[in-house]
């Protein structure tokens, strides 16, 4: 590192905002949220999500909650165009949804752009071009001037087309790239000339769209920057004004909100801070952070760890064990007197009164949550050991929320024999626990055409042999619906892994089921089978006798 950094780097010039009224303002409701999961967060992806993943998470932030969800970049890719187009053809936006798509600034680009949309009944057209100094002197070499009249003359391109496609509701975005290290008075020029040519009423509005696209500055400049932006846009009484914070200094979601106390109405995001680099704003966090102050946010997290699933099924990403809220660690402490702390406050609370807990800014309830379900298991070390002797020993690759769950029995274990557990204690001990009775192996047959498999046959069940038969899009989600009719329970996979356990003639696979059941239990189960479908079935068994039997259940 430099001794002296500012040879190098320059510090960001404050705004000079002396009467700025962003500090006493409060956040009393929610802004209009708009997930760009689907494409900031897609094109930031080492491998970008194909269609059946696009539509997995296009339907989970629905079921969220979004009404306004930019699902692409039309003009990118063959695939972007058709997602676009699967929408609207299969009729898959929900009436109260807008669709929102992102174009650059070239002409071939939005008649492409408008080209997918063709049919869809509202939809939001994203414009952008970058403004930022650097971009005019050594991407683009273009002056000012020409700057805005390559805005000025894109956003007329807009208006044209949309007059060819009067049965759609057209909402228009601008957005002036590198916003974040754009002079304002420059920013000002450039958006005035887009909404000049738009001419947003109070009834019809545009979106102008301030992005940090690299994080320059503190939050509080950057809410400056808002504020002043806020206060001199011409038609500001036309325009929903809207933020698209980065991550790149960590201070996207602190951005995000001031940004909303100095002005804006509206926030663009992903689900856990997906992006490019470090990210963009984690629309999770913002939200969340809404309602431990008494603001319901509009959205719906009361099933995260279902969420956590899905997105990290899309993205094929981990979520940070500490990540806000969501993290498997963030409602564990490790401190013994932090878990006194919380117990004694979990005594003392009534019901209905005002969450004032130690260490705890949520009940972890309200997100489909548990506290007592993790504190015992991590406030002993050893749970990385256990899954290390496992996998050198026995070639189990337990994933991390299945090490966790294990732990509790290890735990039990060593309580009541105060002796050190083995490789092979463990291994005699996860197959108690699992069932993994080499008896239990299912018989069953499947068949199917045209993407429904059904599967029938003979399964071992709380050391009874039941007859099931059942219909779904795979063996599993045959199998499971069988199963929850059979037994009155109700069973949903929450995540599943597999993996050879041997190779050769003799190679044995290992599936592990995370189960929630009867809406109350989330547990895992484990199958070992040479066929991994048998492997699969044995391990939802397995879950589903070890789920406490809840008393509707019971009845039933």
């Amino acid at each position: 590192m430099l001794q002296n950094p500012a040879s190098k780097y320059r510090a960001f010039p404050p705004v000079r905002l002396v009467d700025r009224t962003w500090p006493d303002a409060v956040i009393s409701q929610p802004p209009v949220w708009c997930s760009v999961d689907l494409r900031d967060g897609n094109q930031a992806l080492i491998e970008p999500m194909d269609i059946p993943r696009k539509m997995r998470m296009f339907e989970q932030l629905v079921e969220i909650g979004f009404k306004e969800i930019e699902v692409g970049f039309p003009s990118a890719s063959q695939v972007e165009f058709d997602f676009m187009r699967k929408l609207i053809e299969e009729d898959r936006i929900p009436e109260d949804v807008t669709v929102q798509v992102l174009t650059q600034a070239r002409e071939p680009l939005i008649r492409r752009t408008f080209e997918a949309l063709a049919g869809v009944p509202r939809a939001i057209v994203h414009l952008y071009n970058a403004t930022a100094p650097v971009m005019r002197r050594v991407v683009l070499n273009m002056n000012e001037d020409e700057i805005v009249e390559l805005a000025r003359s894109n956003a007329q391109l807009f208006k044209d087309i949309a007059a060819d496609y009067p049965q759609t509701d057209w909402t228009f975005q601008y957005s002036p790239e590198m916003y974040s290290d754009t002079e304002l008075a420059f920013s000002k020029r450039v958006i005035d000339a887009v909404t000049a040519v738009w001419q947003p009423t109070p009834e019809k509005k545009c979106i102008i769209n301030l992005p940090t696209t690299v994080e320059h500055s503190t939050p509080n400049l950057f809410a400056d920057m808002v504020e002043w932006t806020h206060r001199h846009l011409e038609r500001r009484d036309s325009i929903v004004l809207s933020v698209h914070p980065h991550n790149d200094r960590g201070t996207g979601t602190a951005a995000a909100e001031l940004s909303l106390m100095a002005g804006a109405d509206r926030l663009e995001g992903c689900l856990f801070g997906n992006g490019e680099r470090t990210g963009n704003l984690d629309i999770v966090n913002v939200a969340l952070n809404m309602y431990i102050q008494g603001v319901h946010p509009g959205l719906d997290f009361s099933q995260i760890d279902d969420i956590r699933a899905t997105v990290e099924h899309c993205n094929q990403l981990p979520v940070h064990p500490r990540h806000p809220y969501v993290g498997d660690l963030v409602y564990t402490s490790f401190s013994g007197s932090h878990q006194d702390a919380i117990k004694k406050a979990f005594s003392a609370r009534q019901e209905g009164d005002i969450w004032d807990m130690p260490y705890l800014p949520i009940d972890p309830k309200d997100l489909g949550r548990s506290y007592e379900a993790v504190i015992r298991v991590n406030s002993q070390s050893g749970k990385g050991g256990i899954a290390y002797l496992l996998e050198s020993e026995y070639g189990l690759q337990l994933p991390r929320r299945l090490q966790i769950e294990f732990s509790q029995a290890v735990q039990r274990e060593m309580d009541a024999s105060g002796k050190e557990l083995t490789a092979q204690n463990l291994w005699s001990l996860f197959q108690t626990e699992y069932r993994l009775d080499a008896t239990r192996r299912p018989q069953y047959r499947l068949s199917g055409e045209s993407g429904t498999v059904a599967i029938s046959g003979e399964f071992l069940i709380n050391g009874e042999v039941r007859a099931l038969s059942g219909e779904g899009t795979g063996p599993i989600d045959a199998f499971v619906g069988a199963l929850s009719e059979a037994t009155g329970r109700s069973i949903r996979v929450l995540d599943y892994a597999e993996h050879a356990v041997s190779a050769g003639a003799n190679a044995q696979a290992a599936a592990y089921v995370e189960l929630r059941v009867d809406d109350t239990h989330v547990v895992y189960g484990v199958g070992m089978d040479a066929n991994i479908v048998s492997a699969s079935i044995s391990a939802i068994v397995s879950g589903l006798e070890r789920a406490p039997v809840a008393v509707a259940a019971a009845t039933v």
